[in-house]
């Protein structure tokens, strides 16, 4: 059986199957970390998980496996933007909240 007739049968096998090449090239190019945060992908846990691995495109016009890296799920969300400049703007606005929030006091006994 040839690709270009395999791929009208069951196209959702050859799709998993270049998935899965994709993801074992990369995997041996950079290794088992993610990309972003440098902690370890999960390859063990199912499709969605946030620990698990996802394919990001980095060049948006790059072609091949040169534009391509592994990130967790949770460190790749689309539409997140990941600038130092949005991180701090973040984290000046959680910690805000968390001093803005009035303390409860102790009921006496």
């Amino acid at each position: 059986m040839t690709i270009g007739f395999a791929k009208y049968l069951t196209p959702w096998r050859l799709t998993q199957e270049r998935e899965a090449e994709r993801l074992a090239a990369l995997r041996a190019r950079d290794g088992d970390n993610c990309a972003r945060c440098r902690r370890p992908i999960r390859f063990d846990v199912p499709d969605g998980h946030d620990h698990g691995a996802t394919i990001e495109r980095v060049a948006a016009g790059g072609a091949g496996i040169d534009s391509l890296r592994l990130c967790h799920a949770r460190c790749f969300a689309p539409g997140m933007d990941h600038t130092a400049e949005v991180a701090d703007r973040v984290r000046r606005k959680a910690e805000a909240a968390l001093f803005a929030k009035p303390r409860r006091k102790r009921k006496a006994a």
